[in-house]
């Protein structure tokens, strides 16, 4: 059996391999662009057959898609959607710009698939047509924009959930350890009594915050240019199109889906460029958390050592018994890796021209990438560390008996000139501030950690 199959478009004719059912222009772009070697984004080939679909129930109305047509494209968008074929998209991430080999290979799928439904042959086009039916009152520059807000929304529950599990767990340790009394550390030195619940507390109090930022953008992100066809003027349009096929594609979807400015969405990517810089932003404050965690599991018998990661894997090829936080350690390359991304993101966003920004499909890959990223290293890092951490109750009893910056605690009581004599003396004998104060007959030792635990929650001296 012959293992290709001509097909002819504007430029002439160009092989394909007879079991695909992409066409020409998709055989084309896999002839062209052979860069990464990634296919297009999951999330972003279901948006844009949803989009396909949409069109399809929409423009059946007189004069435009018959009835007929309009349930085969429906069909093949559906089987498509229930997960058959997804190995025929199969355009390189970096493509020609605004992503038109990818619509083009949307079109071809489905027109063969509608197609052969109906007792034609692949390649043939009959009766559908991948430009004429499929491609029917629609553009790379108004589907492409499209799909790549509509995967994004597909995203955002997954990543939510995931900030959600993590600042869950944060919460949890805060609960149980709002007694544990340690030392603060300012400038990376010895501070006065807080307790490890409050610090765990508050990184669920900032995952929660970023986690509000990133839904807010919803509205904004369904405000969709569909309709708006090659320039944003819904040129071949069918009336009534744009509010229309909006609204298809927020009964089909679930997601918050509106007709928007056809001219601006496909000009301009800032709220794309929006998100991805809070997305940024959530990444900045895991890398800060990860070290966090880095630091108060470091040693464990030369370094603080005040909790204690769970072992998931021996931390050296030459050291016994050595553990390393593997999974913070991931999370923060994670993190780094996005915070590029959204760079790549704001550089391509700048880069439109006119009526249209033509880095589109790279723009999306670097989102698309940066969420899928945060998402499965956030659950990895809650799932197999943050669950079962150990709390070294001891070792935070030690260190802050062994802090001068205890003597903060008696400023109220006999002046600061005096706390810092304390502080002197604890400095230079090395004795904890516990212990010259019932020396000096200023309080007994019980007196004095009960100061100690309320100053940690922020009580005074009285």
């Amino acid at each position: 059996m012959n293992a290709w199959r001509e097909e002819q478009d504007s430029l002439g004719t160009f092989p394909v391999p007879t079991d695909a059912w992409y066409g020409i222009q998709t055989a084309r772009a896999v002839a062209n662009f052979p860069i990464s070697g990634r296919g297009p984004d999951p999330d972003f080939v279901r948006a844009h057959v949803h989009i396909k679909r949409a069109a399809a129930a929409v423009n059946c109305q007189p004069g435009w898609l018959s009835a007929e047509k309009r349930d085969a494209i429906i069909a093949a968008c559906d089987r498509i959607l229930a997960g058959e074929h997804l190995d025929q998209f199969v355009v390189d991430r970096f493509q020609a710009g605004a992503g038109t080999s990818h619509n083009m290979n949307s079109n071809e799928v489905i027109a063969n698939l509608a197609n052969v439904a109906l007792g034609g042959r692949k390649g043939e086009y009959r009766p559908l047509h991948p430009n004429d039916d499929v491609n029917m009152g629609q553009s790379t520059n108004d589907t492409i924009p499209t799909a790549i807000r509509l995967a994004v929304l597909f995203k955002l529950p997954r990543l939510s959930q995931a900030v959600a599990r993590m600042a869950a767990e944060f919460e949890r340790i805060g609960r149980e350890e709002k007694d544990t009394v340690k030392s603060a550390r300012t400038h990376l030195q010895d501070a006065v009594p807080t307790t490890l619940g409050q610090e765990f507390a508050a990184y669920g109090v900032i995952l929660r915050r970023v986690g509000l930022a990133l839904e807010a953008m919803q509205p904004a992100l369904g405000s969709i240019g569909l309709g708006g066809s090659a320039a944003g003027t819904g040129l071949n349009t069918a009336p009534g199109y744009r509010e229309s096929v909006a609204a298809e594609l927020a009964r089909a979807t679930g997601l918050p889906v509106s007709a928007g400015d056809p001219v601006a969405q496909m000009q301009s990517m800032c709220d794309l460029a929006g998100f991805a810089g809070r997305v940024k932003n959530l990444a900045l404050e895991l890398t800060r958390i990860s070290n966090d965690i880095r630091l108060l599991a470091s040693g464990p018998r030369t370094g603080l050592g005040e909790i204690q990661l769970p072992a998931v894997q021996p931390g050296s090829s030459i050291m016994p018994g050595k553990v390393n936080p593997v999974m913070f350690e991931m999370l923060n390359q994670v993190c780094y890796q996005v915070i590029g991304q959204e760079t790549a993101i704001a550089l391509m966003s700048q880069a439109g021209q006119l009526e249209l920004n033509v880095m589109m499909p790279a723009l999306g890959s670097a989102l698309f990438d940066a969420l899928d990223w945060l998402t499965a290293a956030m659950n990895a890092a809650t799932e197999k560390n943050l669950k079962g951490l150990v709390i070294h109750r001891e070792r935070c009893a030690f260190f802050i008996h062994q802090s001068v910056a205890l003597a903060t605690l008696l400023n109220t009581r006999i002046g600061y000139a005096r706390a810092a004599e304390i502080a002197k003396e604890s400095e230079q004998s090395g004795r904890p501030v516990r212990d010259i104060v019932a020396a000096h007959g200023l309080m007994g030792a019980e007196e004095f950690d009960a100061l100690v635990l309320a100053a940690a929650h922020g009580g005074g001296i009285g």
